[in-house]
C-alpha cells in the first residue's frame, strides 16, 4: 500500500460556523451506537449487516451512486424510484443532496471551494467535517439542485429530498416488532437503527477520505489523488476501487483487474441478465473481462 502525495492546500479566507443541528444529530447517533454491547445478541447483528448492504449496496452505491449520480444503466421508472427509496432508508440525505453533492465532487475534485469533501482540506474534513461545517452551496436546496437538474424536476425525488428523515419512522417500528417477536425489540432498535447508521455512515465516508489518501492507482493520470483500497472496497461493496472510478466514472464497473471484486457491479449484472438494467455503460477497460 502507498501514500499518495501529500496534500498542502493554502485553504481560502472564509469563516466556516459549525452546523449545531447537524452536530447534535449525528453526534446522538453515535452515543446511541456506544450502547450496543448491553443490547447485543446476534439476531440483532445479523440485522446489521443485512440493511448495511441493502441500504449501502443496492441504496447508495448501485442507486444514488451509479445509477442517479452518473447513469450507469437504466432500469424502469418503477424499479428506479424503489431502487432510490431504499437510498434514502441509508439515512445519508435525499436523492437530489446526495447526487447534486456527488456531482461536484466530479465536476471540481478536490477543490478547495467547489468540491463538498474536497480531500485538499485534509483527512477529516473529507471524511466527516464538511457536514458539521456544512456550506450553504452543498447544502441549501436551491444550490445543489442546480447539479441535479434531472432529478430536481421529478416530483417524486423532490418528496424523497424533503421527508427521507421520515422513512425511519416505519423502519424502526418494523425492527422492534420483528426483534420484539423474539423478546429483543430494544436490541434490534439499537443494532437496526443506531449501529447500522453509524457502521454505513462511516464506510461511506471513508471514500471521501481514506480512498484520496492511502491506497494505488491503475490510472496515474486522473487529475486528482483517488486511489484504490482494497479494505475500503469490502467495505462498500466495490466502491473502494475509487481511483478506477475517477479515471471512468460512467462506468457501471468499479472493479477492473480479476481480484478488484465488486459486489455492486454483480447486482447490476443480475439486473442486466434479467433484462431490467438497460444501457450498461462498460468502457473499454472492462470489455474483454465482461463481454464474450
Amino acid at each position: 500500500m502507498t501514500s499518495t502525495p501529500s496534500i498542502t492546500p493554502s485553504l481560502p479566507n472564509e469563516s466556516l460556523k459549525l452546523n449545531w443541528t447537524n452536530v447534535f444529530f449525528f453526534g446522538g447517533f453515535h452515543v446511541a451506537a456506544l450502547a450496543a454491547p448491553w443490547f447485543f445478541s446476534w439476531q440483532a447483528l445479523g440485522t446489521v449487516f443485512l440493511l448495511h448492504w441493502l441500504f449501502g449496496s443496492i441504496g447508495i452505491c448501485l442507486g444514488y451512486h451509479r445509477m442517479l449520480s452518473h447513469r450507469s444503466f437504466y432500469v424502469p421508472k418503477w424499479l428506479e424510484y424503489t431502487i432510490a427509496t431504499i437510498g434514502a432508508m441509508a439515512l445519508q440525505g435525499g436523492p437530489i443532496f446526495w447526487v447534486g453533492g456527488h456531482r461536484q465532487h466530479h465536476g471540481f475534485t478536490e477543490d478547495v471551494i467547489k468540491d463538498p469533501y474536497s480531500a485538499s482540506r485534509g483527512f477529516w474534513w473529507s471524511h466527516m467535517m464538511w457536514i458539521f461545517y456544512s456550506k450553504p452551496e452543498h447544502f441549501e436546496f436551491n444550490n445543489y439542485k442546480s447539479f441535479a437538474p434531472d432529478l430536481a424536476a421529478d416530483p417524486y425525488y423532490r418528496f424523497l429530498d424533503r421527508y427521507f428523515l421520515f422513512l425511519q419512522i416505519p423502519l424502526a417500528i418494523a425492527l422492534y416488532y420483528i426483534g420484539a417477536a423474539q423478546g429483543l425489540g430494544i436490541s434490534f432498535l439499537v443494532y437496526g437503527v443506531a449501529v447500522r447508521s453509524v457502521f454505513l455512515w462511516h464506510s461511506t465516508w471513508l471514500i471521501n477520505s481514506a480512498c484520496h489518501k492511502w491506497g494505488y492507482r491503475n490510472f496515474g493520470d486522473t487529475d486528482d489523488h483517488s486511489t484504490n483500497l482494497w479494505w475500503a472496497a469490502i467495505l462498500t461493496y466495490g466502491e473502494g476501487w475509487h481511483n478506477n472510478h475517477h479515471a471512468y466514472p460512467k462506468a457501471a464497473r468499479s472493479g477492473l483487474k480479476w481480484w478488484e471484486i465488486d459486489l455492486t457491479w454483480e447486482a447490476i449484472n443480475v439486473l442486466r441478465k434479467l433484462g431490467f438494467a438497460k444501457k450498461v455503460y462498460l468502457p473499454d477497460p472492462w470489455q474483454p473481462q465482461t463481454e464474450k
